[in-house]
């Protein structure tokens, strides 16, 4: 494929999003001996770091983020939430945006940075949809697509693409989008933000009901206005090439071509990967590279090459570098010098194949394409 105008987007500051010590998931006590909270700048800063060293930098347009107005907030957020998340950022040690729960933290301070990604997220959606740049990849942070309109969840402060594709439509002709989700978890905020809106097709292929809890299943289709428009595609736990494969083969895809967006946006999570400790799924780079060569090709034919992608989750700090080199490599079309050396060993594992299980996963999933079509 021929090479594409990248765009990039990265800042120092999201790398300085401070989530504090924790005990892996939970807050230190008790037992639990304080360490690095779980979402921390490591895997993003060491992303940019190997974008950067392996000269693939000098091959991207960068787009400088800029922080999300209230007004931009306010098109997918309750004021309620946006005032309280006010509150809790002068606090001086920090605060909570998921209310109730505790595991979404920031410091004194910080709001300003997740203001940061959303507008990384909206500026690169605006450079994609002007054609500016051919495609983008925004490396926020904090990441968005567990936040809800009244609440943060999952480490997410905002709903960066949600927020993202609000100001788009403010901006351009542009109407209909397609937002496919391969972070490990369920993007349950994306599929809250648009269940009713018949003109935002939400796709996540997700490791079954690991987050949230209960949340992410096959019947989740979207609301009266927009049955069809939500499709949900759980997959067992050791879920590797083969699954992820016939799940784009059988319903990404067609779902894409039947539906025919103006836009494709990707919410980008490596925690899907082998090595993450976060999820249990079996991916690595060479398959983020494959699926991103399947959305780039269909934005090429269908969308006017219009594709953004959103980093979103990703733990393991020596791993998700060589993913998302592969995914930003893809989309520019320029091949570096950097080689995965553990996606050998991955590739010769035969669990990698398709299982029976895992195909009927996804025949159920592939249900709720009747209804789109």
């Amino acid at each position: 494929m021929a090479s594409s105008n990248t765009g990039w987007v990265w800042h120092e500051r999201y790398g300085w999003y401070d989530t504090g010590r924790f005990a892996g998931l939970v807050p230190p006590g008790g037992w639990g001996e304080p360490d690095v909270h779980m979402e921390n700048g490591e895997t993003k800063r060491r992303l940019a770091s190997l974008v950067s060293a392996s000269g693939l930098i000098h091959e991207l347009t960068p787009i400088r983020p800029r922080q999300a107005t209230d007004e931009e907030i306010l098109t997918a957020h309750t004021a309620d939430y946006l005032a309280y998340l006010e509150e809790q950022n002068a606090h001086p040690r920090g605060g909570i945006a998921d209310r109730g729960i505790g595991r979404t933290v920031f410091s004194h301070g910080d709001l300003d940075i997740a203001r940061l990604a959303a507008g990384g997220v909206i500026e690169a959606g605006l450079a994609v949809a002007r054609r500016e740049v051919d495609n983008a990849y925004a490396l926020t942070r904090p990441p968005g697509h567990h936040a809800l309109p009244d609440t943060g969840l999952g480490f997410c402060v905002f709903g960066n693409i949600a927020i993202a594709i609000h100001a788009i439509r403010a901006a351009t002709s542009l109407t209909r989008f397609a937002v496919v989700d391969w972070d490990v978890h369920h993007g349950n905020g994306t599929q809250a933000m648009f269940w009713d809106d018949p003109d935002v097709l939400s796709i996540s292929v997700h490791q079954d009901q690991l987050f949230p809890d209960a949340q992410g299943l096959v019947d989740e289709r979207g609301g009266p206005a927009a049955e069809g428009m939500n499709l949900n595609i759980p997959l067992p736990p050791g879920s590797a090439r083969g699954a992820y494969q016939q799940a784009f083969e059988q319903i990404v895809l067609p779902a894409l071509d039947a539906y025919a967006p103006e836009m494709v946006i990707v919410a980008c999570g490596f925690d899907s990967g082998t090595y993450d400790p976060h999820g249990r799924m079996m991916l690595g780079s060479d398959d983020f590279r494959w699926m991103t060569a399947q959305l780039k090709q269909f934005a090429v034919d269908r969308s006017d090459g219009r594709l953004l992608v959103v980093h979103e989750g990703g733990y393991s700090a020596w791993y998700v570098p060589f993913c998302g080199l592969a995914v930003v490599e893809e989309l520019s079309g320029v091949r570096t010098d950097i080689v995965d050396t553990f996606m050998p060993r991955l590739a010769a594992n035969p669990t990698t194949r398709l299982q029976p299980h895992q195909q009927e996963h996804i025949d159920r999933a592939a249900e709720g394409l009747r209804l789109l079509k």
